[in-house]
């Protein structure tokens, strides 16, 4: 259940109770006022309906799916068509309307579900009806009509605050469950994965030839990890923009002369987690063009605006991708490809399209929208 759902609900249940003493209260006004019907069997008539409709309401309204637009509108039908009732039942020149005060129900039912609007329209048409069928407006009809006119707003403007404020918190709750994680899955890389990075590096490093080679690589993943870790552990919430222009261009610098960024030449901003993943995506490309390609091999990035969008392009002049090679490794559970590139862009909301084939190299096309 949703947050906004979960508020609904709760001034709902509060409504019910609120509509069974507003209830109470016109019956026993007008049984005290029960002289001042011409009519009385019209009047028993309206109060019982008003009887049976709260019941009715209450029921269809305790659950969050049965509070449909025609039944909210039948809710404040029932309220208008009491008002109206009150000069068939009383005279023309009445004093207090038969409902009074009962009106109020379907009057903050619309506020609470359509918030501020739904208050105000509902109260406008309660309050006109009510002033239309006096023939003389007193100082005690002014107050009431003031009252239910900023008591429809205010309840909707209540009810959407209390639904963002739910909103933020669930929000909130996430975030630190969400580090909580971050730190767990942080303890268990430290614990595993970087232990063993570590003693392949030493051991490398005594080993000579290949595997200290393979000591070195060890080592920069190492610190790879541990940086990013530090990252996640001091993640701002804070979602500033970053140039990702600049943020390609400094691969370019890295990896000279095997790799050429070509850029618009302006910056190109977007969120900061958003310019990491894109980063992160390319340099993923790159180390592969590396490990399947070669060392020396070129490699080529190419960065463009779209205007609602930003397409990265990173191709290779290596010997490509055979066929079915992708879905083998996903089989085998190597899952480079498929998670550190295709579902990065994923959860970016974006597009990532590849183009190779045995001998044709391998070209990569992203494109990501550009956040609302």
């Amino acid at each position: 259940m949703s947050s906004d759902i979960a508020v609904e609900d709760r001034l709902f249940r509060a409504l019910a109770v609120l509509r069974v003493v507003l209830l109470g209260n016109a019956l026993g006004l007008n049984i005290f006022r029960y002289d001042n019907f011409q009519h009385p069997g019209l009047g028993v008539g309206v109060l019982a309906a008003m009887l049976v409709w709260t019941v009715l309401v209450i029921w269809r309204f305790s659950e969050h799916t049965r509070r449909t637009p025609l039944w909210l509108g039948l809710d404040l039908a029932v309220a208008l068509a009491a008002l109206i009732s009150t000069p068939f039942v009383k005279t023309e020149w009445f004093n207090a309307s038969i409902p009074g005060f009962w009106i109020a129900g379907a009057l903050l039912a619309w506020a609470v579900h359509w918030r501020m609007l739904g208050g105000l329209v509902a109260a406008t048409l309660l309050c006109a009806t009510d002033l239309l069928l006096r023939q003389e407006i007193s100082q005690t009809n002014y107050g009431h009509i003031f009252l239910l006119m900023i008591a429809g707003p205010i309840v909707g403007f209540l009810c959407g605050s209390l639904q963002r404020m739910a909103r933020e918190r669930d929000a909130a709750e996430r975030a630190a469950a969400i580090a909580g994680e971050r730190e767990r899955l942080a303890r268990a890389v430290h614990d595993g994965v970087l232990q063993v990075l570590a003693l392949v590096q030493r051991k490398g490093a005594e080993l000579g030839g290949e595997g200290a080679t393979l000591g070195r690589l060890a080592g920069e993943q190492e610190n790879a990890l541990r940086s990013l870790i530090r990252q996640q552990a001091t993640l701002d919430t804070t979602d500033a923009p970053t140039d990702l222009t600049g943020e390609l261009e400094r691969i370019g610098l890295a990896r000279p002369p095997t790799t050429s960024v070509v850029t618009p030449g302006t910056t190109i901003e977007l969120p900061a987690d958003t310019v990491a993943e894109i980063v992160a995506v390319v340099q993923a490309c790159l180390d592969n063009v590396v490990v399947h390609v070669g060392e020396d091999a070129r490699a080529w990035v190419l960065l463009e605006d779209l205007g609602d969008a930003v397409a990265v392009t990173v191709r290779d002049e290596g010997p490509g991708i055979a066929d079915g090679r992708l879905e083998e490794a996903r089989r085998a559970g190597r899952l480079g490809v498929a998670s550190s590139i295709r579902g990065r862009i994923t959860d970016l909301g974006g597009r990532a399209e590849l183009f190779t084939g045995a001998g044709q190299g391998t070209e990569w096309e992203f494109t990501i929208p550009r956040p609302d």
